[in-house]
C-alpha cells in the first residue's frame, strides 16, 4: 500500500503525494521494482539468494515469492521501499528532462518524497486472501495455497500458506477446511480450463468485527443444474454442519466461472449461507462490503493512509474531492467532513452500491458515486466543470494501473 506521486496544476491537485505507507513486511511488489537501489539491501539479497535454490524449503520459497523482504527488520524494509521510490522519481525526472521538461528539484527528484509511514499492524493484517488450487509439493492436485513458480515456466507448485506471517489464522483455517472438502469430493480440481475439473480458487475476507466471508470459485464444465445443485448443497453442509463449522462463516458464496476472473454481472455470486455482506469500521465510519468490492487489505494501515491523504490534499471547505477507483467509498467518505463534495468513480457495480449504502448509513449527503470505467466517466464529468472550482483528485487504481488518458486529462 503506497502513496506515490503528485501533480500540481492551476485549480487541480492530483493526490496522493510523495508520502507512502507500508502495509506489510515486504509484500508491496509495486515498490520493489528498483530494490537494488539500497546498498545494504544488495548485500542482504546476495545472502538470501540461496533460498530460491532447490535445497530451500517450500515455505522459504513461498515467503520469498510473496513477501520478498521478510528476512529484513521492518524498519529496514521501509528504508528499502523509500530508496525504491526515490530511484523511480529520479528516473522520471531524468526522462522528463530528455523531453525538454525541467522537472528536477534540487535533490534530483521531480516532486517531494516524504518518509514512509509505518503500518500499525505488520503481522496477520490481511483482511483478504486469495488461495489457489493446484499440485502441491507432494504432487497432490487438490492442494490449497499460494503459488511458487509461474505458468509461463510451467513450474507452478501450490504451497500451503500456514507459515505466512501476513495472513491471519482465520484465513488459514478456511483454506485448510476447503482443502479437506475438495479432497473428499468426487470432482477433480480445475487446474487448466481445457483439461476439465471443477474446484478452483478460494477467497477469504474478514473484518475486525469478527465477520468471515468465504467465496469459492467453481468451473461448471458440462455439469447440469441438478449436479451443480448437489455440489452447492454438499459445500453448504460441510461448512454449516460438518468439519467446516469451525470457521464460523458469516457468509458463504459460490461463483460458477468459466474465466480467470468474473464480475458479479458476468457470473453472479450465489449466497449459499449467511449474510450478503460483511461490515467494517474505518475512522468511526461503518462500511458494507460485497464479495467483489475493493477494500484496503490492511484496515489499520488504511486508517493511517486516509489521514495522510487528508493532510497532503490540503483540501478546504470549498474543494471538490474526486475519488477515482473509489471501491466502497472509504477514502472519499472518510474525508467528506473537510470538503464541500465527494465524487466517486468505480467500475465494480456492487462496490458502487456499497458506497451509496455506506454514505446513507453514515449520514453523509455531500457525495455522489458513478459506476463505470474512469476513462469513460471522468471526461464526461470534467467537460462541464468550471475551471475556478478547486478540485483534488485521489487516485487508487487496481493492479492494471491508471490509463494514460486519465493522466492527460489533468495535464491538459
Amino acid at each position: 500500500m503506497a502513496l506515490s506521486w503528485a501533480l500540481r496544476l492551476p485549480h487541480w491537485r492530483l493526490c496522493p503525494s510523495g508520502a507512502h505507507l507500508s502495509s506489510l513486511p515486504g509484500q508491496d511488489h509495486s515498490l520493489l521494482t528498483e530494490k537494488k537501489t539500497a546498498a545494504k539491501w544488495k548485500e542482504k539479497k546476495k545472502a538470501r539468494q540461496g533460498c530460491s535454490l532447490p535445497g530451500s524449503s517450500w515455505e522459504e520459497r513461498l515467503a520469498n515469492a510473496v513477501t520478498p523482504l521478510w528476512r529484513l527488520p521492518y524498519q529496514e524494509q521501509l528504508q528499502v521501499k523509500y530508496q525504491s521510490q526515490r530511484k523511480i522519481l529520479q528516473t522520471l525526472a531524468s526522462r522528463l528532462e530528455k523531453l525538454g521538461i525541467d522537472a528536477q528539484k534540487p535533490d534530483g527528484l521531480c516532486c517531494p518524497l516524504q518518509p514512509v509511514v509505518p503500518s500499525p499492524i505488520i503481522n496477520g493484517y490481511r483482511n483478504k486472501s486469495t488461495f489457489s488450487v493446484n499440485r502441491g509439493p507432494d504432487g497432490n492436485p487438490k492442494t490449497v495455497g499460494l503459488y511458487v513458480g509461474t505458468g509461463r515456466a510451467r513450474n507452478i507448485v501450490c504451497v500451503k500458506a500456514n507459515h505466512m506471517e501476513n495472513i491471519p489464522p482465520e484465513h488459514k483455517q478456511v483454506a485448510e477446511c476447503y482443502e479437506e472438502f475438495i479432497r473428499h469430493s468426487s470432482l477433480d480440481p480445475c487446474i487448466l480450463f481445457h483439461e476439465g475439473g471443477h474446484w478452483r480458487e478460494l477467497v477469504v475476507r474478514t473484518t475486525r468485527h469478527g465477520h468471515t466471508m468465504a467465496i469459492i470459485t467453481f468451473h461448471p464444465q458440462e455439469l447440469g443444474q441438478e449436479a451443480l445443485a448437489t455440489q452447492k448443497a454438499l459445500l453448504k453442509e460441510f461448512f454449516m454442519c460438518g468439519p467446516g463449522t469451525i470457521c464460523a462463516l458469516t457468509s458463504l458464496y459460490f461463483q460458477e466461472s468459466t474465466r480467470t476472473r468474473c464480475s458479479h454481472e458476468e457470473s453472479p455470486f450465489q449466497l449459499l449461507h449467511g449474510e450478503p455482506h460483511i461490515f467494517e469500521e474505518v475512522l468511526g465510519l461503518k462500511f458494507r462490503i460485497s464479495p467483489d468490492a475493493f477494500f484496503q487489505v490492511n484496515t489499520g494501515a488504511a486508517e493511517v493512509l486516509y489521514q495522510v491523504v487528508g493532510e497532503l490534499s490540503q483540501a478546504g471547505g470549498d474543494t471538490i474531492l474526486l475519488d477515482i477507483c473509489c471501491g466502497t467509498g472509504t477514502i472519499g467518505l472518510s474525508l467528506a467532513h473537510q470538503v464541500s463534495k465527494i465524487i466517486g468513480i468505480e467500475v465494480v457495480v456492487k462496490a458502487i452500491e456499497d458506497a451509496r449504502w455506506n454514505a446513507a448509513f453514515n449520514g453523509i449527503s455531500n457525495c455522489e458515486f458513478h459506476s463505470g470505467k474512469a476513462e469513460t466517466v471522468l471526461p464526461q464529468l470534467l467537460s462541464s466543470w468550471e475551471d475556478a472550482q478547486p478540485l483534488v483528485a485521489v487516485v487508487n487504481p487496481s493492479r492494471a494501473g491508471l490509463r494514460e488518458r486519465i493522466c492527460c486529462l489533468f495535464s491538459s
